[in-house]
């Protein structure tokens, strides 16, 4: 019986690998697999999934109006597993489709995401796969200033902390810190 996985992860805990690492693992097997990835992430062009140590693979890019369930349904051969890198973008129709992958085509569906933004409030894709998901699952990584886990992701600019703005703003490492609890509330910058 396919799953709905949502695993989620401050910035830089290895969430884009893990998909390209589980992509590569299905194929070596000859099992294909579909991967997506959020139109609003544009670093390294829409419809990539890149991870930071320059490992990187074309996807499908997930626009607003996307119709997933389709693409997924009509694809042929029918994939052994769908991938979505991102997925704190998706919007409620977007996740919508993604249970219904899992519920009527039975096709497991691994979504990977940040859970909170810089001000700690969830995204609107990060929200609804902790409702709907099967299984939820933290992908671990160290705060940058410290030794404890990282759950928060600081936004900086001119190496200075920022905690207003727009919830969405594409960056890497030089935009966003992961962070602990302490180190998010005063950062030794």
């Amino acid at each position: 019986m396919a799953q709905l996985f949502f695993k989620y992860g401050a910035m830089n805990s290895g969430k884009s690998i893990e998909i390209l690492k589980v992509a590569h693992n299905y194929e070596e097997q000859d099992k294909p697999v579909l991967i997506f990835t959020s139109a609003v992430d544009n670093r390294d062009e829409v419809g990539f999934v890149s991870s930071r140590i320059g490992f990187r693979r074309q996807a499908i890019p997930i626009f607003d109006d996307s119709d997933i369930y389709t693409a997924v349904k009509e694809h042929n051969p029918k994939p052994y597993c769908v991938l979505v890198d991102e997925c704190q973008f998706l919007n409620e129709e977007n996740i919508r489709q993604l249970v219904r992958i899992v519920d009527e085509l039975n096709v497991p569906v691994m979504a990977f995401g940040l859970k909170n933004d810089f001000q700690n409030q969830l995204f609107e894709g990060s929200r609804l796969m902790l409702i709907y998901a099967d299984k939820i699952e933290e992908m671990k990584t160290i705060c940058w200033f410290c030794e404890r886990k990282a759950t928060m992701n600081l936004r900086v600019e001119n190496g200075k902390p920022v905690y207003t703005g727009e919830q969405i703003q594409i960056g890497g490492s030089e935009s966003y810190y992961p962070v602990c609890r302490k180190c998010h509330a005063n950062p030794p910058l």
